[in-house]
């Protein structure tokens, strides 16, 4: 039996009902086998730990690991150009004829092997593991073929080999029809998307399915299809919806009783007492938002009135938000979707956990849980999402 037991002036255990962030002043965990055993006042410690090994951190503030839980972390090249192009004023359109937009990244994600996806993934991943983040969800999404899809979700998996990090697969193969499919979406469908899960799911690389119901990518009808055989194979589903319009994604997939929908600027009441009803997150990605320059944000308040629960996430990708920072993301939740600073660390630890499955793992600091805790230089937890361009980590102790 492998004991510690952690003391800190203040931690942040971010259990809901009771005190703001379920801040225990003076507190100490005690971890037992890499879980917690228990958590309370430090001149409260059960009898039968006095003499555990104590790891004291001061004045310093404890939390549960941070979640990134939306991320396009594995991708070949980057479009800095794009985002020049963008500023002096070229389209969309002007841009995807110069061979810009998703297609570039496409190209370039097919071009590099295996090996070299990890090689170009590890340092925005360790952007984020350097902010304390414990678990992360990688997409793939650009190789739209069967194989260069299989090859994004194996180096995702190979990603959390290599550091100390938990790694969430999400199989993305709907994101955008190739320029070899153009026209012709429900074909793609049937001959990459659907063998494809098949395939992933075979190989045991993938942990949810998601797609991007928009004008722009996949009608309700082609996503519900995708639902379909995820739903078959016993996989749990995800959607990028309701970004640039309402096309009804997010109440389909809370009619799937979807980990979550993502993004969702475009959501109505309705839809969001759907996502209520059936226990979908609403994951928000303020840093899309801030890099498009868009000007309708999230319905910030029907969420809350539905008591829908709410994660933020990076949406870390070359196009739309090339964010590698989660201490950022809450600044930026709290700035330009008004998140309280307690609403915005709860999205990303309780509820980001909930939206990738592991809220019975992670995401508080509470009995039987993970021992996945960041340890902060910081006096209250209100200051992570406080600060801008300021990394406060003091260090990650996990287990």
């Amino acid at each position: 039996m492998n004991r510690k037991i952690v003391k800190a002036t203040n931690i942040a255990t971010m259990q809901p009902g009771g005190t703001a962030y379920g801040l225990v002043a003076d507190g100490a965990i005690g971890i037992e086998d890499g879980r917690i055993a228990w958590v309370g006042k430090a001149d409260a410690v059960p009898a039968d730990w006095r003499g555990t090994t104590v790891e004291d951190c001061g004045n310093r503030l404890v939390t549960p690991a941070l979640i990134d839980c939306h991320t396009h972390l594995v991708f070949g090249g980057n479009r800095a150009k794009e985002f020049e192009m963008r500023l002096q004023g070229a389209t969309y359109e002007e841009i995807a004829r110069a061979g810009g937009g998703i297609v570039s990244t496409v190209t370039a994600t097919r071009a590099l092997s295996e090996d070299e996806l990890v090689e170009a993934a590890l340092p925005r991943l360790d952007a984020l593991m350097a902010e304390g983040v414990g678990t992360i969800e990688i997409k793939s999404g650009y190789g739209l073929t069967i194989e260069d899809e299989l090859k994004m979700l194996r180096a995702a998996r190979r990603l959390g080999e290599l550091r100390k990090v938990r790694v969430k697969t999400s199989y993305l193969a709907a994101h955008a029809v190739p320029a070899e499919y153009k026209g012709r979406a429900d074909a793609y469908i049937d001959e990459v998307v659907l063998p494809g899960l098949d395939a992933a799911q075979a190989e045991g690389l993938v942990d949810a399915v998601d797609g991007f119901c928009e004008g722009i990518a996949f009608s309700p009808a082609q996503i519900a299809r995708v639902f379909e055989r995820a739903k078959a194979l016993g996989i749990p589903v995800k959607l990028h919806a309701e970004q640039l319009s309402n096309l009804g994604g997010a109440a389909l997939a809370a009619s799937y009783r979807a980990l979550s929908a993502d993004h969702l600027e475009y959501l109505d009441e309705a839809d969001a007492e759907a996502m209520a009803k059936n226990g979908t997150v609403a994951v928000l990605l303020p840093g899309a938002f801030y890099f498009l320059r868009e000007k309708q944000a999230p319905p910030v308040d029907a969420l809350r009135s539905a008591g829908v629960p709410i994660a933020i996430a990076t949406d870390c990708n070359p196009g739309s938000s090339p964010l590698a920072s989660l201490l950022l993301t809450m600044n930026m939740a709290s700035t330009l979707f008004r998140l309280a600073p307690e609403e915005a660390l709860a999205g990303v630890t309780r509820n980001a956990a909930r939206a990738l499955g592991l809220a019975e793992e992670v995401g508080t600091i509470e009995v039987g849980k993970r021992a996945e805790l960041a340890v902060w230089d910081v006096g209250h937890p209100a200051e992570l999402a406080y600060r801008i361009g300021f990394n406060a980590l003091n260090k990650v102790i996990v287990g």
